[in-house]
């Protein structure tokens, strides 16, 4: 399930990941909120906040979050994942190879720093 993260500040938008994911989380939750934070702000600063396994995340919702990404591919700013697997946090550090943005991998206890990081420019 994905649920919005409420009280960041506004040019962030962040989503929670628990239990399964599916692509009606995506629909429902990432892509509107995503493609509200690139009509406001003309760019995305996402922070991502894992309390799940990658592996619960059904073949639907990559599908849709690889679309999401394709969508807004010019306009991802910063990504923050924030996660206990250490792969998950060592993945999102490389993706910024390949993403017109920044993407950085923090563990649960650095969340402070993941928001003051997607604010910093």
């Amino acid at each position: 399930m994905l649920t919005e993260i409420t009280g960041l500040p506004d040019s962030i938008f962040g989503v929670r990941a628990t239990g399964e994911v599916d692509s009606k989380d995506l629909k429902n939750v990432l892509l509107p909120g995503l493609e509200r934070t690139a009509e406001r702000f003309g760019e995305i600063r996402y922070l991502l906040v894992l309390e799940t396994e990658v592996k619960n995340f059904t073949a639907g919702a990559w599908i849709q979050d690889a679309k999401a990404g394709l969508e807004n591919f010019t306009k991802w700013k910063k990504i923050a994942v924030v996660s206990p697997e250490k792969g998950v946090q060592w993945f999102t550090d490389a993706f910024t190879f390949v993403t017109p943005g920044s993407a950085k991998g923090f563990s649960p206890d650095e969340i402070e720093e993941a928001k003051v990081w997607l604010t910093q420019d």
